[in-house]
């Protein structure tokens, strides 16, 4: 599974009936920067092009849960539940997600309700995987970025398997853990993810 990450722009509003409504949204062409490329690599920056997450997102019987901190022993709501609803533009993946009473009750719940209210939870990350190359080819691309504005490696996906939402501290990959692949030139001048059948490596916020 693969982590990406963003702010999220989080709100959470209490209901008559006990329950807590969140909402959130993860921006499209936004670019994420994963490493600064340390003493002598190159930056590396990422962003998901519109609707990348559309295949899963589209599908009514594919069930896309919201967690705290990537943890499925977390849960907050998911679709299969009739507690979160997904809507997909152009400009970002927005949720809108009921906390009931019910799971409240549960000491992890509780717990991001208090992160929350003391400001320490206010990021939105997306777990998905990037389905392999034999079945959607150009589902990422690495190309260099143009040089007025620096010299980065830019990766941009098209295309992903979106499995869950997480809300996390701190919405920005740690550069320990972002070179869970490599990105080469090819012969041809082009630029692409070595190692692209690896899904399964981790990104972690």
């Amino acid at each position: 599974m693969l982590w990406g990450a963003d702010q999220g722009g989080l709100e959470l509003r209490a209901a008559r009936d006990g329950s807590r409504h969140l909402s959130g949204r993860f921006p499209y062409n936004s670019r994420a920067v994963l490493s600064d490329g340390g003493k002598s690599g190159r930056p590396k920056k990422e962003a998901f092009a519109p609707r990348a997450f559309a295949f899963r997102v589209d599908d009514p019987k594919a069930d896309i849960h919201l967690l705290l901190g990537h943890s499925y022993d977390k849960p907050l709501a998911s679709r299969s539940a009739g507690t979160m609803t997904l809507r997909d533009t152009d400009a970002a993946l927005t949720f809108e997600a009921v906390i009931t009473p019910e799971i409240q009750r549960a000491s992890h719940v509780q717990d991001f309700l208090a992160m929350f209210a003391a400001g320490l939870v206010g990021g939105l990350s997306p777990g998905f995987r990037i389905p392999p190359p034999a079945t959607v080819p150009d589902a990422e691309s690495v190309v260099e970025e143009d040089p007025s504005e620096g010299r980065a490696l830019i990766r941009t996906i098209f295309a992903a398997l979106l499995y869950e939402l997480s809300l996390v501290t701190v919405p920005a990959y740690k550069e320990t853990n972002v070179e869970a692949r490599n990105w080469q030139l090819t012969a041809g001048g082009a630029i692409l993810p070595d190692g692209l059948h690896r899904t399964l490596n981790r990104w972690r916020n």
